[in-house]
C-alpha cells in the first residue's frame, strides 16, 4: 500500500512539475509577444490608471457639492457648488476621452500580437519536419489557427479591458471609501471575506470544466476537418451514418460540458449580486446610524453608497474574464506546444555549398527506424552514378518509400550517412538540396490557382515561355491548350478542373521546369489508367533525359525505361541488375514481371 501511495505521489509530482513546465512555456511565449508593444502596453497602462481615477472621482465631487455646496448656496454662494458641478463634468469627459484613446490603444496591441502569432503558427508548421505532420493531424493544426487564435483574441480583445479596468476599479473604489470614511471602508472590506470565498469557489470548479470545453470543441473541429477532407471516402464507403452518430455525440459531449459551466455561473452571478447589495445594505445602516448621531454628513454617506454599488459590478466582469482567461490559456498552452516543437530534421548549422550537382547519390551503413522497435532499414549500402535511372520494386513494406524520403531528407537516417556528390545531406544548404532534388509523388498536388502558378511553382520566377517549354517537353501542352482560358485556367481545389493523369503530366512539367539533378518518383503512375500511362510515360522519357532518377512503381510497365532495377524486400536489396538481366533470371523479380504479363492477357 505504502508503494501505491508512493507511485501516486510520484505522479503527482510529475504532473505539477509539468503543469509548471506548461505554464512557464505559455508566459514565455506571452512576453515574447507582448515585447515588440511594450512602449504601446506602458502607454495604455498610464492611460488607464488615470481615467479610472478620474471616474472614481464622481461620487466625491457629489459629496463635496451636498455637504459644502448646498450649504453655502444657502448663503448665495454659488462657488462651492459651482466646482463641484464644472468638476464632475470635466472628470466624465476626461475619463470617456481617455476611454476611448485607451480602447484604440488595446485594440493596437490585441491585432499586432495576434498577427505576430498568427505568422508564428504558419511559419512553424511549415517549418517542421515531415513526421511532425504524419503524426499530428491536419484537424488539430486548423484548430490551432482556428477556435485556439480566436479564444486568444477573445480574451485581448475585451478579456484585458476587463480585468485591468475591473481591477484598478475596484482598487481605486476601496481608496476613495477609506479617504471619505474609514468606517465605510471596513464595511466593505468586510465584504469581501464572502467575495473571496464565492470567488475561489468559482476558480475551482470552472478551472477543469474549461479545458474540457476546449478539449471537447477541439475534438468537434477536428472530426469535421477530417471528415470533410475524406468526403470522397465517406461517400464511397457509405460512411455517413457513422459519422452522423460519432458527430452527435461530440456534440452532446459539448453540450453536457457547456451545461456544466453555466450552472457554475447560475450560482456565481447571483451570489456576487446578493454579497453586493448585503454590502450595500450594511453600509447604509451603518452610515445612517452615524448620520443620525452626527458623525457622518450625509453627502459621504451617498457617495460610499454609490462607491459601494460600483465595486461589485467590476467584480462580474472580472468572472466573465476568468471565463475567457481559462479558453485563452488552454489554447496559450497548446500553440506554445506546438511552437515549441523542433524539426526532427534541422537545418546545418554550417551548410556546405553545391552549386552544380553532378547526381551521384550513396547510402554508406545506413540504418533507418521510424520508431525505436519499428527497423525499416536495418543496414543499407547503395551506390547511385550520376544520371543513372533506377527503379525500385518490391512488396509493400519493403522500404522503397523509406528510400525516396532519406533521398528527399524528409527524414534523416538513424545511422550512416545519406549523400549527395559526397557531401552529407545533414551538411548540405537547403537551398542547394531542394534545388537539386525533387520528389514527385502520386498525388500529384495542384494549388488553387491557374495552370501556370502550379507549373511555376518549380521556378517562382519563371516566364511565361519558359513554363510553355515545360509543358510541351512533357507532353502536357495540348491538353492545356484545350482548357477555357488555357494556362489561366483556375484548376479549382486540388485540380478538380483536370483528370488524374492530366495532374500528373502537370506535377511532371512542374519537375521539368525545377530541372533537379535527381528526380525520385514515389508511385508516380500507380492511379493512372493505361492510356493515361502511356500519355504519361512519353512525358517521363524528356523528365528523365540526363539526369538521376530514382523510380518507385509497382507497374512494371514504368520499369522497362529503368537502367537498373533493384528489388527490395525487408528493407535490403535482394536482386540487382538490368531490366533484361533480371527479366531473364529466376528470381523475384523475373516471377513479378511473369504475374504481370499474364494480368495484361
Amino acid at each position: 500500500m505504502s508503494m501505491l501511495g508512493v507511485d501516486g505521489e510520484e505522479r503527482d509530482d510529475l504532473d505539477r512539475a509539468e503543469s509548471k513546465q506548461i505554464r512557464q512555456r505559455s508566459l514565455k511565449l506571452l512576453g515574447s509577444l507582448l515585447h515588440p508593444v511594450r512602449r504601446t502596453v506602458a502607454l495604455t497602462v498610464a492611460v488607464v490608471i488615470v481615467s479610472t481615477a478620474l471616474q472614481v472621482a464622481g461620487p466625491a465631487f457629489i459629496a463635496f457639492g451636498i455637504d459644502r455646496g448646498i450649504p453655502a448656496l444657502l448663503k448665495q454662494d454659488w462657488f462651492p457648488v459651482s466646482l463641484a458641478v464644472v468638476a464632475y463634468l470635466l472628470a466624465g469627459l476626461g475619463g470617456a476621452a481617455l476611454i476611448a484613446w485607451y480602447t484604440i490603444l488595446t485594440a493596437r496591441i490585441s491585432q499586432a500580437m495576434l498577427i505576430d502569432l498568427r505568422k508564428r503558427v504558419f511559419q512553424q508548421t511549415q517549418k517542421l519536419s515531415l513526421e511532425f505532420h504524419e503524426s499530428y493531424t491536419s484537424g488539430r493544426i486548423i484548430a490551432r489557427q482556428t477556435s485556439d487564435l480566436d479564444s486568444i483574441k477573445e480574451l485581448l480583445n475585451s478579456g484585458i479591458n476587463q480585468l485591468v479596468q475591473g481591477a484598478l476599479y475596484m482598487l481605486f473604489i476601496a481608496g476613495a471609501m477609506f479617504l471619505l470614511d474609514w468606517v465605510s471602508g471596513l464595511v466593505l472590506l468586510a465584504s469581501l471575506v464572502p467575495l473571496a470565498i464565492l470567488s475561489r469557489w468559482f476558480q475551482v470548479k470552472s478551472q477543469q470544466l474549461f479545458r474540457q470545453t476546449r478539449v471537447a470543441s477541439a475534438r468537434l473541429i477536428v472530426h469535421f476537418v477530417e471528415t470533410m477532407t475524406g468526403i470522397r471516402a465517406v461517400k464511397a464507403f457509405r460512411k455517413e451514418k457513422r459519422n452522423e452518430k460519432e458527430f452527435g455525440d461530440l456534440v452532446e459531449d459539448y453540450r453536457d460540458v457547456n451545461a456544466k459551466v453555466f450552472r457554475i455561473f447560475g450560482t456565481f452571478d447571483p451570489g456576487l449580486v446578493l454579497i453586493g447589495n448585503v454590502a450595500l445594505a450594511s453600509v447604509l445602516l451603518v452610515g445612517g446610524l452615524r448620520v443620525a448621531s452626527g458623525d457622518l454628513a450625509v453627502g459621504v454617506l451617498l457617495a460610499a453608497l454609490l462607491y459601494t454599488r460600483s465595486f461589485y459590478g467590476p467584480a462580474q466582469e472580472m468572472a466573465m474574464f476568468y471565463n475567457g482567461y481559462q479558453s485563452a490559456a488552454a489554447a496559450l498552452e497548446k500553440i506554445s506546444g506546438v511552437l515549441e516543437e523542433r524539426p526532427t530534421v534541422p537545418d546545418p548549422t554550417r551548410p556546405i555549398d553545391l552549386w552544380q550537382a553532378r547526381g551521384n547519390v550513396r547510402f554508406d551503413g545506413v540504418k533507418f527506424a521510424y520508431k525505436a522497435d519499428q527497423v525499416v532499414l536495418p543496414h543499407f549500402d547503395l551506390d547511385i552514378p550520376a544520371g543513372q535511372v533506377i527503379a525500385l520494386v518490391g512488396t509493400t513494406g519493403a522500404g522503397k518509400s523509406t528510400l525516396a524520403k532519406l533521398i528527399s531528407r524528409f527524414y534523416d537516417p538513424t545511422e550512416g550517412t545519406v549523400s549527395l556528390d559526397g557531401v552529407d545531406l545533414r551538411r548540405l544548404h537547403p537551398k542547394d538540396l531542394r534545388r537539386a532534388i525533387v520528389m514527385v509523388t502520386q498525388e500529384a498536388y495542384l494549388f488553387s490557382g491557374t495552370v501556370a502558378d502550379n507549373i511555376a511553382l518549380g521556378k517562382p520566377d519563371a516566364t511565361r515561355e519558359e513554363i510553355e517549354a515545360a509543358a510541351k517537353a512533357v507532353g502536357a501542352h495540348e491538353f492545356v491548350m484545350s482548357l477555357p482560358q488555357g494556362y489561366d485556367t483556375d484548376v479549382n481545389k486540388r485540380g478538380g478542373r483536370v483528370s488524374a493523369g492530366q495532374r500528373q503530366l502537370l506535377s511532371f512539367a512542374r519537375a521539368f521546369l525545377a530541372d533537379p539533378q535527381v528526380l525520385i518518383l514515389d508511385e508516380a503512375t500507380a492511379s493512372l489508367d493505361i492510356p493515361s500511362e502511356r500519355l504519361v510515360q512519353e512525358g517521363l522519357q524528356t523528365l528523365l533525359s540526363d539526369r538521376t532518377a530514382v523510380i518507385i512503381a509497382h507497374r512494371l510497365s514504368t520499369v522497362a525505361i529503368a537502367d537498373r532495377v533493384l528489388v527490395m524486400e525487408h528493407g535490403r536489396i535482394i536482386e540487382d541488375g538490368t531490366p533484361e538481366q533480371l527479366i531473364a533470371g529466376e528470381g523475384k523479380f523475373a516471377q513479378l514481371h511473369a504475374a504481370w504479363k499474364d494480368s495484361l492477357v
